[in-house]
């Protein structure tokens, strides 16, 4: 992979996208600062400059055939909730590997107890029923101390008590992605080893449904084969099942 580090920009996931049209496949952005990061639903990514890891990563999708350096194989964009799957597993075990245990809060937040440690920000470009190409935004707290815009953040030095280098991190980090790639066109693998990971499993727990405006305990039960969550109602007679996609759910920490 071809690592461009830069040492403030807005945003790794807006460069990359601005400059989709010229980057190669597996073209990596990082960046020291970032002064705009997104993050899901719209929300502001606040990383201290220097003291986090802020990447995004190119893969771009072809006809099959084509070498591995230039393209992915082909992608229908109804398998594209498997790219969450692939970034969530791939910062669970770089977490892991420092001894870090983690979790995996519907879709793509990663959580160290119940303190986030990482957000993921997937854009995807579509070519009719298949992906044309995806920009993976990661953001890790790794040397992060104090977090006075996030109640309930992490970082990797406020787990271990420990300093690292952010380019050895993301070093791993990409190995890591390297490894799960191939899985990303089987999908059953990346599936159950994702939902063996989610937050609140099998744990009764406060939900907000926003659809209906309703507040109930439930218990996420696992994920839909299309990456819709599913929690069962304990407050509704018969205790039903419930799936809902993005944005139609909120969690009550």
């Amino acid at each position: 992979m071809n690592i461009r580090w830069l040492d403030t920009i807005d945003s790794t996931n807006s460069e990359a996208l601005r400059r989709l049209p010229e980057l190669p496949h597996g073209t990596v952005i990082a960046a020291l600062e970032q002064t705009a990061g997104r993050g899901q639903r719209g929300n502001t990514w606040f990383s201290e400059p220097g003291r986090n890891l802020t990447f995004s990563l190119v893969l771009k999708f072809g006809p099959e055939g084509l070498p591995p350096a230039s393209a992915l194989p082909p992608l229908a964009a109804a398998d594209a909730v498997r790219l969450n799957y692939l970034a969530s597993l791939t910062v669970a075990r770089f977490l892991q590997d420092q001894g870090v245990g983690c979790t995996v809060k519907w879709p793509n937040d990663v959580y160290a107890g119940r303190r986030k440690i990482c957000g993921i920000l997937i854009e995807n470009a579509l070519d009719g029923a298949f992906l044309a190409s995806s920009v993976v935004g990661i953001g890790i707290n790794i040397n992060q101390r104090d977090f006075p815009q996030l109640a309930n953040a992490t970082s990797l030095r406020c787990l271990t008590g420990k300093e690292y280098s952010l380019e050895e991190c993301l070093q791993q980090v990409l190995a890591h992605i390297e490894a799960l790639l191939p899985a990303l066109h089987e999908g059953q693998r990346l599936f159950a080893d994702y939902s063996a990971l989610l937050f609140g499993r099998d744990v009764n727990a406060r939900y907000h449904d926003l659809l209906t405006d309703r507040e109930y305990t439930g218990v996420i039960q696992g994920v839909a084969p299309d990456g819709r969550l599913c929690i069962r109602d304990l407050d509704a007679p018969g205790q039903p099942l419930r799936y809902y996609r993005f944005k139609e759910v909120g969690f009550i920490l």
